[in-house]
């Protein structure tokens, strides 16, 4: 575990990129076609669309290079941003994570078994605890690249940690840290760990 760690410590520190510095009065100009799914503020109301709203600059511009690039496959957004240069991503990314997420809630029947498994883990299976990334709050490491996952919607939360265990989505590093987490979770355990999240702030 420890190991892994200090792997996924040291890739994040290497594999930093020059990026332009986003201006978030300019992103505002270039997010109309992105409101139709992820809301004017970043807040959608389509559960299995992501808020950015309120999410790390660092982690949505990487992830808008990763769609453009294809190493991330979303298909509704295929092409989409394929015209767009490297301000208008970093602008993009300095908009909405300049606005507030809003906050969801957690079925009361799954959060026992949620808040077990985002704070404490499965540490007989080597799977870590989600606050050691995400932070006790769900507030993410926005320096670092780790999400604000506290207050996403549930079904958006499940999809993605689904994707990760079925090797679906790939775009977490070479030290695959999402998905060795993922692959540890059952269909309960991602259901229960989704409904925690939504409603974590």
């Amino acid at each position: 575990m420890n190991k892994l760690l200090v792997s996924l410590l040291l890739t994040l520190g290497m594999t930093g990129m020059a990026q332009a510095a986003g201006d978030a009065a300019a992103g505002q100009g270039k997010v109309a076609v992105c409101g139709a799914c992820h809301g004017a503020d970043g807040n959608s109301l389509v559960p299995t669309f992501p808020k950015l709203a309120g999410q790390g600059e660092r982690y949505l511009l990487k992830q808008l290079h990763d769609i453009k690039s294809g190493a991330r496959a979303v298909v509704p957004m295929t092409g989409m941003l394929s015209s767009l240069s490297e301000q208008d991503l970093a602008d993009i990314a300095a908009y909405f994570a300049s606005q507030n997420m809003g906050v969801g809630a957690a079925d009361p029947k799954l959060v026992a078994r949620g808040q077990e498994l985002f704070r404490g883990g499965k540490l007989d299976q080597g799977m870590p605890a989600c606050t050691g990334c995400h932070s006790p709050t769900g507030a993410g490491n926005a320096a670092a690249g780790f999400p604000k996952i506290g207050g996403q919607h549930a079904d958006y939360v499940a999809l993605q940690l689904t994707s990760f265990r079925e090797g679906e989505r790939v775009n977490d590093g070479d030290t695959k840290i999402m998905r060795s987490i993922a692959e540890k979770l059952s269909n309960k355990d991602i259901a229960a760990l989704s409904s925690y999240i939504q409603g974590l702030h």
